[in-house]
C-alpha cells in the first residue's frame, strides 16, 4: 500500500462508496416503482471495478456486462446521466434507449455495457487491434463473468488476442454463479484463469474483495500490453451480495453462504486498511461517504426531474 499514491488511495475509496452508494439508491427507487426495467447490482464487486479502472488511463478501452454500474462508475462515468439513463429520460447516455444494461460513454473509452453474455469480449479484442495499428498505446480491458467463460467469444477473443499479441486485458469478475448456475456445476476446473494455458497468455487468480491486490495485478497485465507483450487473463474471485437480478430471490444459495462473503465487504476491509495505516481517520472515511450520498441525490433529481424523450428520436442513433 506504501507504493499507491494517497491520492490515489483516497479516490479509490471514494470511487468504491460512489459503486455502493448508487447501487443502494437504484434499488430503492427500482423497488418504489419509479425506474422501469430490469437491474442487475454489483454489491459486493466494487473492488475488481475500482482497482482494475484505477490502472488505466482515461483514454483506455473497456466494455462491460449487464451488471455494470459500477465499472461505468469506477471508469469515471456521470451519475447524473446514468440515473437518466436508468429513468428512461432524454439526458440519460443512451438518451433512454438503452436503459441500465447498455450504457456508454465514447469519451471516457466506456464501449459500451452489454445484455449479451460475453459479447463484450470480441468488442475489446477488436479496440485492441485498432490500438495496436495505430500504434497509440491505449489498452483495451474487458469485464465478464464467470458464466461467459462458457461462451465461444470467450475463447475466439482470447485466441485471436493471444495469436496477434494484442494490447488486451481480460477480467473475469467470478461471484461464482451464472445467473443461478453454481460454477462448480457448469465447469470442471478449480480456477478459470487455467484457461489462459489454451493460449499461452498469462493467468492470474487475484482476490477479488481486495482493491489494491486487483490494482496491482491489473497495473501489472497493462503494463504488459502496453509494452506488446500481449494480453492477460486475470481472475479476480468476488461475490455479488444480492440475486442475479433485483427481486430474484436467491433461493439458488444460502443464508449462511451470503453471510460468510459479506464479512470480507470490499469497502469495509479497505477502510480498515487505511485507518489502520494512518492514511485516514475515520472521520475523513464518513466524510467522504457523506459526500458521496449528496452527489448521488443530486443525480436522482437530475434523472427524476430530466425531460421525457421526444417520439420524434425513436429512430434516430440506430446507426453509428
Amino acid at each position: 500500500m506504501t507504493a499507491v499514491p494517497v491520492e490515489l488511495l483516497h479516490a479509490m475509496l471514494a470511487s468504491m462508496w460512489r459503486i455502493r452508494a448508487f447501487e443502494e439508491r437504484s434499488i430503492e427507487l427500482f423497488q418504489a416503482g419509479e425506474l422501469p426495467g430490469f437491474l442487475h447490482a454489483q454489491i459486493g464487486q466494487e473492488a475488481v471495478c475500482v482497482g482494475t479502472c484505477s490502472a488505466l488511463n482515461d483514454d483506455d478501452y473497456l466494455t462491460s456486462t449487464h451488471r455494470g454500474h459500477g465499472d461505468i462508475i469506477a471508469k469515471g462515468g456521470r451519475l447524473d446521466r446514468m440515473f437518466a439513463e436508468l429513468y428512461a429520460k432524454e439526458t440519460g447516455y443512451c438518451r433512454g434507449k438503452g436503459g441500465s444494461m447498455h450504457i456508454f460513454d465514447f469519451s471516457l473509452g466506456i464501449l459500451g455495457a452489454n445484455g449479451i453474455v460475453g459479447a463484450g469480449l470480441p468488442i475489446a479484442t477488436g479496440a485492441a487491434l485498432a490500438s495496436q495499428l495505430r500504434g497509440s498505446q491505449q489498452v483495451a480491458v474487458s469485464f465478464f463473468g464467470d458464466g461467459a467463460t462458457n461462451e465461444g467469444a470467450f475463447h475466439e477473443a482470447l485466441n485471436m488476442a493471444s495469436v496477434w499479441k494484442l494490447p488486451a486485458v481480460f477480467v473475469c469478475q467470478n461471484n461464482e454463479y451464472a445467473e443461478s448456475t453454481p460454477r462448480r456445476i457448469q465447469q470442471n476446473i478449480q480456477d478459470i484463469a487455467a484457461r489462459a494455458v489454451g493460449y499461452d497468455i498469462p493467468g492470474v487468480v487475484v482476490d477479488g474483495m481486495d482493491v489494491l491486490a486487483v490494482y496491482e495485478v491489473v497495473s501489472e497485465a497493462v503494463a504488459r500490453a502496453r509494452r506488446g507483450d500481449g494480453p492477460t487473463l486475470v481472475e479476480a474471485k468476488t461475490y455479488r451480495y444480492l440475486g442475479h437480478y433485483v427481486g430474484d430471490p436467491g433461493l439458488y444459495r444460502t443464508k449462511e453462504e451470503v453471510e460468510e462473503a459479506m464479512t470480507r465487504d470490499p469497502l469495509t476491509s479497505f477502510e480498515r486498511k487505511l485507518t489502520t495505516a494512518g492514511i485516514l481517520s475515520e472521520e475523513h472515511c464518513r466524510t467522504i461517504e457523506a459526500g458521496v450520498r449528496l452527489e448521488v441525490e443530486a443525480a436522482v433529481e437530475f434523472g427524476r426531474t430530466s425531460p421525457e424523450p421526444h417520439e420524434s428520436i425513436a429512430f434516430e442513433d440506430v446507426y453509428a
